[in-house]
């Protein structure tokens, strides 16, 4: 492709909203433009790397049985709230005005309905479908280039299943094949426990790319490799446990003492005695959590919990159900509640609580004698430097961004849409179900967060749009540019995609800048100087090496270079 007739508008400066690496450089390299917010158009080489990325993703999804489909962006929203999902996805869901439809953010409810309406027998199974569809999710705050818009692609799988077993298998085939994806695309990644969300489904895991401005958090074990989402991870952290004396309850006035720090301070106590009282509601029940000390509730394992959403009572409400404002309420002798506590406060005693009156706490709580706990669960959210629960090391919690998420959602839809089968004895059954999803953009995004420096990108070959940048630097020469010319075919003849520069009026300096910003993986720089000497020079992008070659070489070089 000669550079001279081929639309790349790259830009000297950052765009002014631009925060991430791989934003700027998407802008200035020419792959991409905003449109509106969270909108982008491709480009012409954005949309080369585009294809590349989703080649990737085709060969290996047609590796383990995927069959390809193309669905609809426009579902009839009835479809989606017979699973609850018009609610669950609530505001980020795009409503069409005057129309009974909404604007896919991914399909689950539409690839079950054509497996509720075309497959009826234990023959049929199993089965793996995907598709790579535009998707469309109404982000508040779009942000970060195209790691959060609100139009994107999505590569959505989905596997059908007689049995838990049988999803086992297709769960597994499906994260294998993530791991080639994302190796072949250039990626460093980890593979994380996740909260399944709006999803639904009995597990899920995702994959994640560490980024200093990743908007997930996780934490990592670099010993063992236990790798966790902030909203699923887990410590060895100790139990409060139990202490040799119980005494009874005793009421003690704490004026003024509000927090845990406040309240520990003021009774010369650990803050891990403290037991903190926070208050929940859902549709139809009040719920009171109990935590140690500063330990912070995670509010995706409480809906786990709960297995329903919660919201935090106001403080209106507080005062009227419990008696008292926050900071002094407690378990004891709380009516109609629901009291649910986080496991690291399981049957301890000589616990210091709210009395349910303002000002006053009651000390040497125990919860096998004075509470009616209704569970103990994993409700707190861990904290850097605490231990692995696999290995005992440290854990690091780091910044992440997802590229993708794979789930075990078992019958949750098949059930709500009515999709089952004839097993062999003629029984019916639900179908069970798997859901798989990697966001197209966000490969490319990440690959370019993991492979550049200041000058601009650093293309791994696979997904590079172009693998030779030739540049003819002295284009006013005859020579040059006669050589320059013999390097673009032999390239083009050996099937080795070229960008060629062979602009008229534009300075050396300036197609310097130009390749390095765009990134290709070779350079090729046929100069007036080196071509006296028979030679051309070449420039490997990843490194910044530089060599200078004979002529006739350039060939056997650039596709040494390239194999390995």
């Amino acid at each position: 492709m000669r550079l001279s007739t081929y639309f790349l508008p790259t830009l000297k400066e950052n765009p002014a909203d631009a925060t991430m690496a791989s934003h700027r450089l998407m802008v200035r390299a020419g792959l991409i433009r905003p449109l509106a917010a969270g909108i982008y158009s491709w480009l012409p080489m954005g949309w080369r790397v585009m294809k590349k990325v989703m080649e990737i993703i085709r060969e290996e999804m047609d590796a383990i049985g995927g069959q390809e489909f193309q669905l609809p962006a426009l579902n009839p929203i009835e479809i989606w709230e017979e699973t609850g999902r018009v609610e669950a996805f609530g505001d980020t869901l795009f409503h069409i005005k005057n129309r009974p439809l909404v604007l896919a953010p991914t399909h689950e409810e539409i690839f079950t309905t054509i497996a509720r309406d075309n497959m009826k027998s234990y023959r049929d199974f199993p089965q793996i479908w995907y598709q790579i569809q535009t998707k469309f999710r109404n982000e508040p705050r779009p942000r970060s280039g195209v790691i959060r818009g609100r139009q994107f692609f999505m590569k959505d799988s989905y596997t059908f299943d007689r049995s838990f077993e049988e999803l086992d298998k297709s769960y597994l085939l499906h994260r294998e094949a993530y791991k080639k994806i994302y190796s072949r695309s250039g990626l460093k990644f980890f593979i994380v426990g996740a909260s399944s969300g709006a999803m639904g489904g009995t597990g899920s895991q995702e994959f994640m790319v560490e980024s200093v401005d990743g908007e997930d958090t996780c934490a990592l074990c670099d010993d063992c490799g236990y790798a966790a989402n902030l909203e699923v991870a887990s410590s060895a952290v100790k139990p409060v446990g139990r202490l040799d004396d119980s005494r009874s309850i005793e009421e003690i006035h704490t004026p003024n003492a509000k927090t845990i720090d406040q309240v520990a301070a003021f009774l010369k106590v650990s803050t891990d005695r403290l037991a903190k009282s926070l208050v929940y509601k859902t549709d139809d029940t009040a719920v009171l959590i109990l935590m140690a000390g500063n330990d912070q509730l995670n509010e995706a394992k409480l809906t786990a919990a709960l297995g329903k959403g919660a919201v935090p009572m106001q403080p209106e409400e507080l005062a009227l159900s419990t008696g008292a404002g926050a900071g002094s309420i407690g378990p004891v002798g709380l009516k109609n509640f629901r009291i649910i506590a986080d496991k690291r406060l399981e049957d301890a005693n000589e616990l210091i609580s709210g009395a349910n009156k303002d000002d006053y706490h009651i000390a040497h709580v125990d919860l096998m004698r004075d509470v009616k706990v209704d569970g103990y669960y994993d409700l707190r959210t861990i904290s850097a430097g605490e231990s692995c629960p696999g290995c005992g090391h440290q854990l690091r919690v780091v910044n992440a961004i997802e590229i993708g998420h794979i789930f075990k959602l078992g019958t949750k839809y098949s059930a709500a849409l009515h999709a089952s089968y004839l097993d062999e004895a003629g029984e019916e059954k639900p179908i069970v179900m798997g859901s798989y999803g990697i966001g197209v953009e966000r490969i490319i995004a990440c690959h370019i967060e993991q492979n550049h420096d200041d000058n601009g990108i650093k293309w791994d070959k696979a997904v590079s749009p172009f693998d030779v940048h030739l540049a003819s630097v002295n284009m006013d020469n005859k020579d040059v540019v006669a050589a320059a010319d013999k390097v673009y075919s032999d390239l083009k003849e050996a099937g080795i995609e070229v960008l060629y520069d062979d602009r008229q009026g534009v300075t050396p300096g300036f197609k310097f800048k130009d390749a390095d910003l765009l990134g290709m993986p070779v350079q090729v720089i046929v100069g007036e100087r080196n071509l006296k000497q028979g030679n051309i020079e070449l420039k490997f992008r990843s490194t910044g090496e530089r060599k200078v070659v004979p002529s006739a070489q350039v060939l056997s070089e650039i596709k040494s270079y390239l194999a390995n």
